[in-house]
């Protein structure tokens, strides 16, 4: 369990965690996500059929809504008068800056759901 977190956050493959995951790494803000055609290393096909990352979609707005309360409770916490306006003016930039890594990881979480990890 926890080498596959790891493997997740590092944008491995699901199967053998050595390939990379993406034909390129996510930046800050936007940039168009990829994911490779077969693993660079244990070559295992990262696609299984034509669309099949777009369930991705559901993990992808779990996460951003774990990380709009994780930032609401943050900013309740240190602002001594808290203001919905300067809350959510923070959200919606965060959001904008990890917008590619969130697309990255909820890639990698979908596709953890779907491949079976090998332990070499």
């Amino acid at each position: 369990m926890m080498l596959t977190l790891i493997n997740i956050f590092r944008l491995k493959c699901p199967v053998c965690g050595k390939g990379e995951f993406l034909e390129s790494r996510p930046r800050l803000f936007f940039k168009i996500i990829r994911v490779r055609d077969r693993c660079s290393s244990c070559q295992t096909g990262l696609k299984i059929e034509p669309s099949f990352y777009y369930g991705s979609m559901y993990v992808s707005y779990a996460l951003g809504v774990g990380l709009m309360l994780f930032t609401t409770f943050i900013y309740w916490s240190l602002s001594n008068s808290f203001s919905v306006l300067s809350c959510f003016l923070w959200i919606v930039g965060i959001l904008l800056a990890l917008n590619t890594y969130i697309n990255a990881w909820s890639k990698a979480i979908w596709a953890s759901f779907f491949f079976k990890q090998k332990f070499e």
